[in-house]
């Protein structure tokens, strides 16, 4: 199926949807780049969707497995977020992987397409995250500076402050769960000027836990979360290796 207009998502398990879980879809998530879709589409029959982003993939696998495929789609609109998994290695040349981010958004502005980019969370309220956040900062001015020399827009992620209350995370603590995904679409959308039909997601209630609850809490978290990803640091592997893209060929999506 032809469309007019062409919507193409990159990424990694941000873009993904991870934290968003939904059984009936692709890789078993949905995520905000899908809301955004199912909006687009919704208003108008000319948007079809592609989403190659995959969990797990780092600045240069992003550029080597999604860019070329990104271009053969001919997007007129294309979103790239790619870098916390370099970030939260033991070391990174963050300056070294701008060059190539750099490189893939000159390519997707020269094919036509508007680009959105996004800067990183601030992760100063995260007591294990939080110790990257100069490494972010500094990845956020090559966002700046990339998106001022190619025309691209950005999703400002680091500024959005609402993302400092931990209820639209996810149990991992890494990912948005689905109210943070909602809010996120919500957000992409003000950002390219489309209008919604998407509630403004409910908070749950937050209990206020004594000391040792937290630090019961911080236990389970660490060893049902933190422990896996150590692993896989370890051992080379990656949550996405057994995976594709969700949508690696144009689809209309419902609300």
């Amino acid at each position: 199926m032809e469309f007019a207009k062409r919507f193409v998502a990159l990424g990694d398990s941000f873009t993904e949807g991870v934290g968003d879980p939904d059984p009936l879809r692709p890789n078993g998530v949905r995520g905000w780049a899908d809301r955004v879709a199912e909006q687009l589409c919704a208003a108008d029959p000319e948007w079809g969707y592609a989403n190659l982003a995959v969990r797990g993939k780092k600045i240069r696998q992003v550029i080597a497995q999604q860019l070329d495929a990104a271009l053969a789609l001919r997007p007129t609109l294309a979103t790239l977020y790619a870098g916390g998994n370099d970030i939260l290695r033991p070391n990174v040349d963050i300056d070294s992987l701008m060059e190539g981010y750099d490189g893939a958004v000159a390519a997707l502005r020269a094919s036509g397409a508007a680009v959105v980019l996004f800067t990183g969370f601030d992760s100063a309220s995260s007591t294990v995250f939080g110790k990257t956040r100069g490494r972010t900062a500094i990845y956020n001015e090559w966002v700046r500076e990339i998106a001022d020399r190619h025309g691209a827009v950005i999703a400002d992620y680091w500024r959005w402050r609402e993302f400092q209350d931990w209820r639209y995370w996810a149990e991992d603590r890494l990912h948005m769960g689905p109210a943070g995904q909602i809010l996120m679409a919500k957000k992409v959308l003000a950002v390219l000027a489309e209008t919604d039909a998407i509630d403004t997601p409910e908070l749950a209630y937050a209990p206020v836990l004594t000391r040792i609850q937290r630090l019961q809490a911080d236990a389970a978290w660490a060893r049902e979360h933190v422990a896996p990803w150590v692993r896989r640091r370890l051992t080379g592997t990656s949550s996405g290796d057994l995976l594709g893209a969700k949508y690696p060929e144009y689809v209309r999506l419902g609300a």
